[in-house]
Order: C-alpha cells, then structure tokens, then sequence
C-alpha cells in the first residue's frame, strides 16, 4: 500500500503485531483449518460462542445509545440486527452438532467469555464510540482474515496421508465467503470514520492498548476452547 494511507484498524494490528499473530494462528485456529480438531472442544467453542454473540448484541445496542449522529445509530442498530440473525443461524448450525438450543441457554459462561465480552461492555461504558468499535474490531474483523487464511491454506497432509473432508468446512466458509467478508470491510471504515470524527493528538496509542487487550482475551477465548480437549 506504498503511497496510500493505511487505515486505522491496519495501523492497529501492525502495532501489536505478535499478539495478532498468536490469535490468527492459534492451535485452535490451526486445527480448524486442518480438520485435527477434538470435537469436543468444536462443541464446547459453539456453545460459549452462542453466550458471546447474545453479549456482543448488547455492545451494539449500546453503540446505538452512546452515538451521536443518525448515521451511526443506523450503522450500530444494522449490526446487532445481523448479530440477532447470526444467532439464528448459530442454532441451527449447533444443532447439526447436536446441541440443542435450550444446552446452550443453560451452559455456564467459560471466564474467556466473560472475560472479552464485558471488557467491550467496559469499553464503551466509560469510553466513546470509537473504543467501543476498536475493542469489537478483533472478533469482527480478525474472523474474517481467519475465515481467508484458512480457506486460502486448504486442507493439509498429515503424516502422508490426505485426511478425511474437514468437518469444520462450514465454519470456515461462513466467515470467508462474500456475505461476512463485506461486513468486515464496512466496519474497517466504520472505524477509520469515527476516528475522523472521534480522533485527537495521542488517541492513537490508548486506542492501542484497548486493541492489543482486545486480541490477547480473543487468544484466550480460543485457548479455552482447546482445553476441552481430552
């Protein structure tokens, strides 16, 4: 991107460049992408996701409250609309892994979820707008350069020997395909616009900070799922 400027959450990620790394590449992440991963744990992932999304529903009713223009409002109050139809989806995809609706009300929340989910809460309680976006940005964005990554890689060989088809290839697919790959690039200009307009001398670093949390409890998020394992 030689001569063009780069945007605000690329800017992000390439400060705090090793904890990306370690959330985009998690065993977990790696796993998926080769079909290797315990079930078990693909399980347990899908139902504490479930928890997660109902959270991330309540950040963007609260993005509608703390915005200040119409066009912000309309933008928060479209991505929890999509965050409501995604949990429709959700359930019938855990059904496929039989996990019904009412286990997935009645699972504990893991501390991981908890964890990320109130910190974007805390975020955009005691900050504005735009720390609220930045603290969401590693879950919206970063699904969509996992979902690339993965589909791009393919299905590996292991131990000489092609294994059978991924049984995580839906997943995969889902955050891949166009559909979720233009919702990540919307709030990638979403955040560049609410730094225009949210933006001052020395924001840039405490907007860091909150990122580089932000990944570092999604890394968690995926390490809790991978100590399903048995």
């Amino acid at each position: 991107m030689t001569g063009t400027k780069q945007t605000l959450f690329a800017r992000l990620r390439q400060a705090v460049g090793p904890d990306w790394e370690a959330y985009v590449g998690h065993e977990f992440v790696r796993r998926l992408g080769d079909g290797t991963l315990p079930e078990d744990c693909f399980r347990h992932y899908l139902s504490q996701d479930y928890l997660f999304l109902k959270q991330f529903a309540r950040a963007y009713g609260l993005a509608v409250y703390k915005s200040d223009t119409l066009e912000d409002i309309r933008q928060a109050a479209a991505a929890m609309a999509g965050i409501l139809a995604e949990m429709g989806l959700h359930v019938q995809y855990c059904h496929k892994w039989g996990i019904t609706q009412a286990e997935m009300v009645d699972v504990a929340e893991a501390q991981a979820t908890t964890a990320y989910t109130r910190f974007v809460l805390d975020r955009g309680s005691a900050g504005d707008l735009l720390d609220l976006f930045v603290a969401l940005s590693p879950c919206v964005i970063g699904y969509a350069e996992i979902g690339t990554r993965l589909r791009e890689k393919g299905t590996r060989v292991i131990r000489g020997k092609v294994p059978r088809e991924n049984p995580f290839q839906a997943w995969i697919d889902s955050y891949a395909g166009d559909e979720y790959q233009e919702l990540a690039g919307a709030q990638v200009e979403h955040l560049d616009r609410l730094m225009a307009s949210h933006g001052g001398a020395g924001r840039f670093e405490r907007l860091v900070a909150v990122f580089r949390q932000a990944v570092r409890l999604e890394t968690d998020f995926w390490a809790m799922g991978l100590s399903q394992s048995r």
